[in-house]
């Protein structure tokens, strides 16, 4: 079967303060599905960026004395660099909500869907989360908080808005859903978005008034509003792709002919599930293949947020196993949040457990047995004419196939435990003295059973992997341990 071509992206993090592990584990974990996509001869196009518009981000700006553009300029700055730190793929896609071309794509679809007669204009008053910018029922409140941010204030917002027609979609997105088994990922997601489609669906506003919220894409034909947040920021899924003017070319290309992969938080679910897809639908356009839903990350047990002040920055992580790692610092992260952290459940993480994991995996694990096989190796073996060729495992592929990725690193470290015990059970390191030719075979056998460890985790820790294969194509143990012990 002829393979598609393959898009993914992630969610847009919103700009209003430094970068923390949450967002690192979603682009880290789409990275390492665009990196296999491709090892499987796929053409990927891989989306990242920032969200730069709403009311919270103009409130911080003014409180913090600067132009507004340039405390959110300084903020995207923060999160591009996140693609050198943690090691993504240096063709990945960046696009910002303030570019031009993202504001007239999020103005053309703004009409099309008007055009579709999905939008239209009424006096309203409700409840409202600045940081989540939604609307909120009093069943979603604890204690008239919101539960996601209960150290901010509920707003009441009672003005003529423009509203998009929800309930008007619901057919389409049940046909969708009805349609569309995998649509979002894992099941219980999936399942909690039908409940919510089931038990029907309020129209919401789309737009607030210019004179209370000035920083935000213009509404066409209005100049008084400009666009609620999630409206323009939804539409940087397409306008990455140069969505409307360049139809024939990426646009084409990757969402109307590939595959499309949305990664989010459980928090974007109904956004990215619901809101988005409605959007598609009503503009007749095509709508997201899979949207793979990430739990939250814990830290002791309560939920890691910017807004309780309990983030672990990744900057950080980086930095403190630069000393004990290298350059392979990237990759200790990565490997914490693809094998650790749940694919799809929440998770709890402290430095602590990171420390533990590194020790007993990467310095003792995987970064012994390089070291034990390789000396082997270079003491008894002559360069390898030619690598072996060897592609992915079966619970990788199918692992992978289901956005399963802490179970395909699961199964790495399964090959590398077997490996380590076929070392104990052979005992090259013995036989070599009595029988060289014998001793040389199973050490062989062993740099080959490496090599396969090594391609396994190309997309996962791609500089370890590079190191690895490296060191087995000139034949040489290395310098200095992967991953030097922690003192």
């Amino acid at each position: 079967m002829e393979k598609k071509d393959f898009y993914i992206t992630t969610t847009l993090p919103y700009v209003n303060s430094d970068p923390h592990v949450g967002f690192a584990m979603e682009i880290i974990r789409a990275d390492s599905v665009a990196r296999y996509k491709k090892l499987q001869g796929y053409e990927v196009f891989f989306n990242t960026g920032t969200d730069e518009h709403g009311q919270k981000l103009l409130n911080d700006a003014q409180k913090a004395g600067k132009d507004v553009f340039d405390y959110v300029s300084e903020y995207a700055q923060k999160f591009r660099d996140l693609v050198p730190l943690l090691g993504i793929s240096e063709d990945v896609h960046f696009v910002r909500t303030t570019d031009k071309h993202h504001e007239k794509a999020a103005q053309e679809l703004w009409k099309r869907v008007n055009d579709a007669g999905f939008i239209y204009k009424k006096p309203y008053q409700t409840k409202y989360c600045v940081g989540c910018e939604l609307e909120k029922t009093d069943s979603e409140l604890v204690d008239g908080k919101c539960p996601i941010h209960p150290n901010k204030e509920i707003e009441i917002i009672d003005e003529e808005n423009y509203f998009f027609a929800f309930s008007k979609v619901a057919p389409l997105l049940n046909e969708l859903y009805e349609k569309t088994p995998s649509l979002v990922i894992p099941e219980f997601r999936f399942n909690e978005m039908k409940s919510f489609l089931e038990r029907g669906l309020e129209d919401f506003s789309i737009s607030r008034l210019k004179s209370k919220m000035s920083w935000g894409v213009p509404v066409p034909g209005d100049d008084e509003h400009v666009m609620y947040v999630w409206f323009d920021a939804l539409t940087n899924y397409i306008s990455t792709l140069g969505w409307p003017e360049d139809g024939d070319g990426n646009y084409k290309k990757f969402w109307q002919s590939g595959e499309k992969v949305q990664f989010c938080g459980k928090d974007n679910t109904r956004q990215q599930s619901m809101m988005w897809q409605g959007m598609l639908l009503s503009a007749g356009l095509p709508s997201t293949d899979h949207i793979v839903i990430n739990g939250f990350i814990n830290s002791g047990g309560q939920k890691m947020s910017k807004s309780l002040g309990n983030v672990i920055n990744p900057y950080d992580i980086v930095a403190i196993f630069a000393g004990v790692a290298g350059d392979l610092s990237s990759d200790v992260l990565r490997y914490y949040l693809l094998r650790h952290m749940n694919s799809f459940e929440d998770s709890d993480m402290t430095m602590e457990s990171i420390n533990e994991a590194y020790q007993a995996h990467l310095a003792n694990g995987l970064g012994n047995l390089v070291s034990r096989i390789m000396t082997l190796s270079q003491t008894h073996c002559d360069e390898f004419d030619e690598l072996p060729t060897v592609g992915h495992t079966k619970e990788i592929q199918e692992s992978m196939e289901g956005f399963d990725i802490q179970r395909a690193m699961n199964h790495i470290w399964t090959m590398v435990g077997e490996t380590d015990q076929k070392i104990q059970l052979t005992k090259p390191f013995s036989i070599i003295k009595e029988d060289k030719e014998a001793g040389v075979a199973i050490i062989k056998g062993l740099v080959s059973d490496l090599y396969g460890i090594a391609v396994a985790l190309a997309p996962f820790m791609p500089k370890t992997s590079e190191k690895i294969i490296d060191l087995i194509r000139d034949n040489k143990k290395p310098e200095a341990p992967l991953f030097a012990r922690l003192q």
